[in-house]
């Protein structure tokens, strides 16, 4: 027994080798290259770490068996061991199934988040975009939705969820062809870039619009945004285990790490600086300079801070009045999400993304204002 003991040992002492080959590469100086590297691990990776971890069980297991079990072994190292090994082989096994549960998360900062983003984030289309290929068919009215990752269904499983899709269906497909140009993590600067190099000549431009698009701004002239930096209000090891491991980082994301009140006061602060506001305004100028060039109709759909709604159409109000007074047909929300219950609102609880209901509601409300428009044909 003793030598089968001794055999386990030296195979775990070998699989020691390629822990530190499937966890820690840089040490072998080491590059994986797929997408998401090194931050998230392909499918691939996934499974070799499986493979590994359902090796390691097998070889505590024959420990335990050889060491415990059948050499009747007692005392109280036995009993130790008794308690620590079927909790090592739970926590594993718990480590392999949350290598494959998603859950969504703002900025794809989680391991879970980046589960869900290589299982739902598609279709990618030419452009790069999670959205239908450009149709060659040049007699629909021609739609193009521009915004940020709420355009763009962060969070949303299914693209029947998000809105520029239900929009198509409620226009009529036959007749419209409604494309997403939804970046997650744009501004409003790169957004006109975005809408210009598109290949397609818009007749209605929808801007999907929320508060943090004067963000990049703001900073740029001065303006400091503190919060928790991902994995900051960690310590020595406790770090790496949170960031290579799949259930001890699942834990850590339930817990919250960021204080909203620190973005809002940024926020607030970005609207009522004429310095910041009135470079953000120029920017937006460049969208409204490429609608006037193409023609379009322009709708500016406002989504608000889903749980801080009244604050954050204060925030905006200088906005929507300086599209208004630039003929875009200002849609709001505020009044409609008050109506909806605040669970529904998201996506989730670690994503602050609007839900299926908000989409909805930003449905009928863009139709509504392009049928009051007379761009909706009858």
């Amino acid at each position: 027994m003793t030598s089968k003991i001794v055999t386990s040992l030296i195979r775990i002492g070998l699989l020691g080798v390629l822990f530190v080959f499937l966890f820690y590469p840089e040490r072998f100086q080491i590059e994986f290259e797929y997408p998401g590297a090194p931050q998230s691990d392909s499918f691939s990776i996934r499974l070799a770490k499986t493979v590994f971890w359902l090796l390691i069980i097998i070889e505590i297991l024959r420990i335990f068996y050889y060491g415990v079990v059948k050499s009747k072994a007692k005392g109280i190292l036995a009993n130790i061991v008794t308690l620590v090994v079927p909790l090592a082989v739970v926590l594993i096994f718990l480590e392999i199934v949350f290598m494959y549960v998603p859950q969504s998360h703002e900025g794809v900062l989680s391991k879970a988040s980046q589960i869900w983003w290589a299982k739902y984030w598609k279709p990618l289309n030419a452009q790069g975009y999670r959205d239908k290929e450009i149709s060659s068919d040049t007699t629909k009215t021609q739609v193009l939705v521009i915004g940020d990752s709420f355009a763009a269904g962060h969070g949303l499983e299914s693209l029947d969820d998000r809105f520029s899709n239900q929009l198509e269906q409620k226009l009529g497909p036959d007749q419209y062809d409604v494309y997403n140009l939804g970046v997650s993590g744009s501004d409003t600067r790169d957004e006109a870039q975005r809408l210009k190099k598109y290949p397609v000549r818009p007749d209605v431009i929808v801007l999907q619009y929320f508060p943090n698009d004067v963000e990049k701004v703001g900073r740029e002239k001065g303006l400091s945004l503190s919060g928790a930096e991902p994995y900051a209000d960690l310590k020595g090891p406790l770090t790496t285990v949170v960031k290579r491991f799949y259930l001890p980082n699942f834990v850590y994301w339930q817990l919250p790490h960021t204080s909203f009140s620190t973005f809002e006061d940024f926020v607030k602060q970005a609207y009522t600086d004429t310095t910041v506001l009135n470079a953000h305004l120029r920017d937006l100028s460049q969208i409204l300079a490429y609608r006037d060039s193409t023609g379009a109709d322009m709708y500016a759909v406002f989504v608000p801070f889903l749980f801080q709604l009244d604050k954050s159409a204060q925030y905006t109000k200088p906005v929507e009045d300086y599209l208004r007074a630039n003929g875009v047909n200002v849609v709001t929300l505020t009044d409609g999400v008050k109506n909806i219950p605040e669970k529904e609102r998201v996506v989730g609880k670690n994503d602050g993304h609007a839900g299926p209901p908000v989409n909805a509601l930003m449905t009928q409300r863009v139709y509504e204002a392009m049928t009051k428009n007379r761009n909706v044909k009858q």
